[in-house]
């Protein structure tokens, strides 16, 4: 309670401020600057923003795409940056046997990287603080992105991004991967077979997650020659180094800002931004988001890791589907409707090593109720869901024809959106009523504080010129 009466505190002084900040879509702009035009024929010129543990599988799944080339790296640990050339340069003197088949560049500040007029496309993998602002002025400089997941820290920075992606007319896929039909088909099924009724009429979803642990206080340390750490912070507060803060400086194991709430919410965004998405696939609201949420959660009193342990939300959408979304449900999406359910999961498949369990077998990564619903086919008259290849391909394949990709950046928000209305729901009291369209809860003032936060200069998306 104590934590929660400092929220709502805190909340009344700085309503005003949030509230201007998130107002639903707006209008779109011409673009800034044009990009590049793009032949049959030419290769897609793509940079590296963040060479950390998702950059080496976002890069390793776009070089397998013989139609781009990686042509720079940025990250504000030059360190990092470093290795993320040679990397890159051995993968592709490995692939086509030359010696020196390219000269990747090497940025601390992805802002420089920017400028360059011949990059058509850039790879966001960044932690949480350090979605929203990039992807909006890459944009802004005419390069199409691919950002990891979730699209922002806040819902305030979601709808500016969005609304400048769409503004600039740029191709941006969300790394939403459980919607490509590889590696993981199942969850296409599950959405297709849920959308034309196989279950009877849907009533019901439940999504479970896992947890991470927290920690004890850590000792400050001095900040590494190598790290630019005030830009690592971002738009954060000031807050003294510690290694177990940021990332490990050898090797590239999970990094603890995942547990840090200055960077992120825990996994309600981390595998929630995954699941939320399937879910609100197979519910056919991928444009729209809950009209009540509820809930309960446990944070540590003290310690460094201070995101949320074990919890339970509840929300209730406006086609009547409610949603339970709990760390006491096996990890994965339940669909539940008047005649059966459908459960879908990753089974113990982990995109690096260092993922947590998913807590399933591969055998139990699809069920039903009934096993014949699995073999259910889709008629030609159905509903048939964006069929989409590896997600780097496809969002490859939309810069060339410019259509809109299988995870597009207003789904992408809509979807993360949902996780942290329940993150909110978890440090509130009582049945909060939410209004997806002007993404503003009603009546609440403490609430619609937490749609942002203050954004320390010189960084942050309200920062970014459009």
């Amino acid at each position: 309670m104590k934590r929660r009466e400092f929220i709502k505190s805190a909340a009344v002084t700085s309503a005003g401020l949030f509230l201007a900040s998130c107002d639903g879509p707006t209008s779109y702009s011409s673009p800034v600057i044009a990009p590049r035009n793009i032949g049959a024929n030419d290769k897609i010129n793509v940079a590296q923003i963040g060479f950390g543990r998702i950059a080496h599988y976002d890069l390793g799944e776009t070089m397998k795409n013989d139609g781009c080339r990686i042509v720079a790296v940025a990250d504000v640990d030059i360190n990092r940056a470093k290795e993320g050339k040679q990397w890159i340069e051995d993968k592709y003197k490995k692939k086509s046997g030359q010696e020196n088949p390219v000269d990747v560049k090497v940025y601390q500040d992805y802002r420089e990287m920017l400028q360059d007029k011949s990059i058509d496309a850039v790879i966001i993998s960044t932690p949480d603080h350090w979605h929203a602002q990039p992807a909006m002025e890459a944009a802004i400089a005419g390069k199409d992105i691919y950002l990891q997941k979730p699209a922002s820290l806040t819902i305030a920075e979601g709808r500016a991004m969005s609304d400048t992606v769409r503004g600039q007319k740029r191709i941006l896929q969300i790394g939403s991967q459980q919607r490509a039909s590889n590696p993981w088909p199942q969850f296409k099924q599950v959405c297709e077979l849920v959308r034309n009724g196989r279950i009877g009429i849907l009533s019901h979803v439940e999504v479970g997650l896992s947890t991470d642990p927290g920690c004890g206080n850590e000792p400050k340390m001095p900040v590494p020659a190598n790290l630019d750490f005030d830009m690592w912070l971002g738009s954060t507060p000031l807050v003294d180094y510690t290694e177990k803060g940021v990332h490990p400086q050898k090797g590239y194991g999970r990094p603890g800002w995942l547990r840090i709430e200055n960077y992120g919410a825990g996994m309600i965004t981390g595998w929630g931004a995954h699941h939320l998405d399937t879910a609100h696939w197979g519910m056919g609201m991928e444009y729209s988001g809950p009209v009540e949420v509820e809930g309960e959660g446990e944070f540590p009193e003290s310690g460094l890791w201070n995101v949320h342990g074990k919890f339970t939300t509840h929300a209730k959408y406006a086609n009547g589907v409610t949603m339970e979304v709990s760390s006491r449900f096996k990890n994965g999406v339940k669909f539940i409707g008047t005649e059966g359910w459908l459960f879908v999961s990753r089974g113990n498949a982990k995109v690096t090593a260092s993922d947590p369990s998913s807590g399933s077998s591969n055998k139990s990564a699809l069920d039903a109720s009934n096993p014949m619903i699995l073999h259910s086919k889709i008629g030609d008259n159905e509903i048939k869901l964006y069929h989409s290849p590896e997600m780097h391909e496809n969002w490859l394949d939309c810069i060339r024809s410019r259509q809109e990709p299988v995870a597009p950046v207003e789904v992408g928000h809509r979807s993360c959106s949902a996780c942290l209305l329940s993150s909110i729901a978890m440090k509130l009291p009582g049945k909060l009523h939410w209004d997806p369209k002007k993404e503003k809860f009603i009546g609440n003032v403490a609430a619609n504080a937490m749609l942002s936060r203050t954004q320390r200069g010189p960084y942050g998306t309200t920062k970014v010129k459009v």
